[in-house]
């Protein structure tokens, strides 16, 4: 498989080390999984990392952003952003249901001191990084 090309955007690391101590770990395991799947992603030969309304957002040209993010107002959770309008979160619901808990068709949200569904998250990661490739398909390719 080709490498992949990260693109940076060195303002990202500040929002990262801004989080709280509490959240820090959890931010930083969720964008090396985004990076990772990115790299283990046929089609995908370039991941731009950069901030979207302040919060990390990673984007590729066969794909819909991501982003994420942990808010003061809801302390023991973080969050992985999908766009509204795509089929995203709907088809992760019907794949998925039991297994993550959902805020409307935007994100999928974690608790802080709970363990991450690795294997299941990763599918939903490469379905967002590859949607426009995988957006005709009856479950986005999971």
């Amino acid at each position: 498989m080709e490498d992949l090309q990260l693109k940076i955007n060195p303002e990202v690391s500040f929002v990262f080390d801004k989080y709280p101590e509490s959240v820090r770990n959890q931010m930083l395991a969720l964008r090396k999984l985004v990076i990772e799947t990115a790299k283990e992603s046929e089609g995908i030969h370039q991941l731009e990392e950069t901030l979207k309304w302040g919060e990390p957002s990673y984007l590729t040209k066969i794909g819909s952003t991501l982003r994420m993010d942990w808010k003061a107002k809801s302390p023991d959770q973080y969050a992985l952003y999908f766009k509204c309008t795509s089929r995203l979160v709907e088809t992760f619901k019907i794949v998925f249901k039991n297994t993550f808990d959902f805020e409307g068709k935007r994100a999928i949200v974690f608790k802080l001191d709970s363990e991450i569904p690795t294997e299941e998250l990763t599918y939903c990661i490469k379905a967002a990084l590859t949607y426009h490739k995988v957006k005709h398909l009856p479950t986005l390719g999971i």
